[in-house]
């Protein structure tokens, strides 16, 4: 993969970013949104199941300009099963940025049954995703021969020169075929669309369920609407303080620490498995590993590597794989690049990819250069010697030559008068470390931000952790609030 290491929830078992700060994002809003919404017309999905019904709130392009172009914001629900004791609507987003949610909340509603007896459960996919005018930058063609060829940890002049100039491509590629939209895929606009959503559903104010990227968009939300805050929970949560160099740091320090764990588990010393582990990426970095009429790269291998870390229960995935490749067979690790890019088995990729590129670069206003990102090098290597190149390099060539700029440094999270926000950060999270979920209950205000603490590994607690499970079941179904500073595990 040649991309930063997505904070996502992800369906199916193998695996289940924003920033903020104060007073430097769009200003605190609780007015009139830009555009009152028509009524919904819910009808059949074509590919979901007779529950689940489909609808799409039409929303202003630009929300400077209501009476402008509009876009359609794809909804899919399932009504509450105790009407009589209904509360209202409750939206999910997944992360990403770029997760569908209109194709991921019904493939995981099963994990959020008790909270569907009393709530509607609504998906829907944010602005430049999926069914709502979804960002596409490159074809599949395309994106495989970027895979193969470019080096994400550049070691000679040529190799960077080639990593630039293939980020470059890519935001080209996303003007050229995206350009109405990608302008207008801030975290800011998808939030003032979210109220627009709750006016058509009918809601007084938000009841919400955000997930890694989902909690920067559901800070954003309360910044903006701090009245409208209804019951929000924030799982696996950003650091809403950090710039591109912060969160690029934050998740090379909470990868290796995912790394860490499971090497112990294995019972392998961090220091030994670790060096194991580099000496394959490096032998990879000069000699990839022929699949068929593939290779298995070093940046695909420790893409591979890294998806497993997002649950404990894809350990002993990592271990097959990488004793296969160690033996000569690249197929494991290739396999589990593949799940984390979303690629399938005709070679056909999706494009949620494109698209949390396109809502990172909007939302950002830094454009690190190639100096910077090799100025990061030797702290980032001595952090993971696995994955800190990735992602020190990351920092140069997410949004180089991006055709937008993007909207600011770090966009605010303060939701002072909100009703409490619950934020759940888990100890052992590698792509949100635990200290975001700190940094967010700080920025949401006291009083606002209710700090829940799950000591244990991945990436979210909810439906992992019993505990943390129960205390969010309690805050959403009957509105009781932990105190702050509650730990599971």
């Amino acid at each position: 993969m040649r991309g930063r290491l997505t904070a996502l929830a992800v369906a199916g078992g193998l695996l289940a970013t924003g920033c903020a700060g104060t007073g430097t994002g769009p200003a605190a809003s609780d007015t009139k949104p830009s555009a009152a919404p028509r009524g919904l017309d819910w009808k059949r999905c074509d590919d979901a199941g007779d529950e689940w019904r489909c609808a799409t709130v039409r929303v202003p392009l630009d929300h400077a300009k209501p009476a402008g172009a509009t876009l359609g914001i794809a909804l899919i629900r399932k009504e509450a099963t105790d009407r009589k004791r209904r509360i209202g609507s409750l939206l999910f987003n997944f992360g990403g940025p770029g997760a569908s949610g209109v194709e991921m909340l019904p493939q995981l509603s099963g994990e959020y049954a008790s909270l569907g007896e009393r709530y509607d459960l609504v998906g829907f996919d944010p602005r430049g995703v999926g069914r709502s005018s979804g960002v596409v930058c490159r074809d599949d063609a395309e994106q495989a021969a970027a895979e193969a060829t470019v080096d994400s940890t550049p070691d000679t002049p040529a190799e960077e020169a080639a990593y630039l100039k293939d980020a470059a491509a890519f935001g080209a590629g996303c003007a050229r075929r995206s350009g109405t939209v990608i302008p207008h895929t801030t975290t800011s606009a998808t939030a003032r669309d979210l109220d627009l959503v709750r006016q058509a559903l009918g809601d007084e104010k938000l009841h919400y369920f955000g997930v890694s990227y989902g909690t920067q968009l559901g800070g954003t939300y309360a910044h903006l609407f701090p009245g409208r805050v209804g019951r929000l929970v924030l799982d696996a949560v950003v650091d809403p303080t950090a710039d591109a160099a912060g969160h690029a740091r934050h998740q090379t320090i909470g990868f290796q620490r995912a790394l860490d764990n499971y090497l112990r588990s294995t019972g392998q010393t961090p220091q030994a498995g670790t060096a194991r582990i580099t000496t394959l990426l490096a032998v990879l970095d000069q000699r990839p590993l022929e699949v068929g009429d593939r290779l298995l790269t070093e940046g695909l291998a420790t893409t591979g590597i890294a998806v497993t870390l997002y649950a404990e229960s894809s350990w002993p995935l990592l271990t097959q794989a990488l004793q296969a490749a160690e033996a000569g067979d690249g197929s494991g690790l290739l396999r589990l690049a593949d799940a984390y890019n979303d690629r399938d088995e005709q070679g056909r990729y999706a494009t949620g990819s494109h698209s949390q590129r396109a809502i990172s670069c909007a939302d950002s206003s830094e454009r690190p250069t190639a100096a910077r990102a090799k100025a990061l090098l030797p702290e980032f290597r001595r952090l993971s010697p696995v994955f800190g190149a990735f992602l020190a390099w990351d920092t140069a060539g997410w949004c180089a030559g991006w055709p937008v700029k993007g909207e600011a440094r770090t966009p605010a999270a303060s939701a002072p008068g909100a009703d409490p926000v619950l934020v759940v950060g888990t100890t052992g999270d590698p792509a949100t470390p635990y200290e975001g979920a700190e940094r967010m209950a700080a920025e949401l205000g006291e009083g606002v931000g209710i700090l829940v603490t799950n000591k244990g590994e991945g990436h979210g607690a909810y439906g992992t952790s019993p505990c943390v499970t129960r205390t969010v079941d309690a805050y959403l179904l009957d509105g009781k609030v932990p105190a702050y500073g509650t730990t599971c595990g």
